[in-house]
This record gives structure tokens, C-alpha cells and sequence, in this order.
């Protein structure tokens, strides 16, 4: 089970300046929903920004924290 708010810092911590809302889906903290607005994704493709958030979570995928994590991402407006 995930610490909403370590995911949302984990994720602010590796895209600075990123927006970042996370959301339970399910109510059991393991299939996680994240909006994602940052500066990074300028000129990135859609998998490559999603590539950048998975991989600032992937030590909670390794421990079985987090089993799914559907994402939004996108440079600001």
C-alpha cells in the first residue's frame, strides 16, 4: 500500500516544478491515478513523459507498493 503524498513528493522531487495530484482509484492505495504537469515534458513524446514518472516511483513498483499507475501527463499550459 502507497503513501499518497510520497508518491506525489517522489514525483516532485525528480521533475522540479511539476504539478502533481495523485489519486487512489480503488481505495486500497495500490492502483494509483497521477496528473503530471511539468516543464521536462516540453517536446517529449506522451510515453517518454510517462517513461520520466514511472521511473521516479519505480523503487514503489519494486516493492509491491504500487501495482498499477494510470498517468496524465503534460507540459504546462
Amino acid at each position: 500500500m502507497a503513501d499518497l503524498a510520497e508518491i506525489r513528493q517522489m514525483i516532485e522531487a525528480a521533475l522540479p516544478g511539476a504539478e502533481v495530484e495523485v489519486v487512489d482509484e480503488t481505495g486500497t492505495a495500490d492502483h494509483l491515478r497521477a496528473t503530471v504537469t511539468a516543464p521536462q515534458f516540453e517536446g517529449l513524446s506522451r510515453l517518454d513523459q510517462h517513461r520520466l514518472v514511472k521511473a521516479a516511483v519505480k523503487s514503489r513498483f519494486d516493492d509491491g507498493a504500487i501495482h498499477a499507475l494510470s498517468l496524465r501527463t503534460g507540459p504546462p499550459r
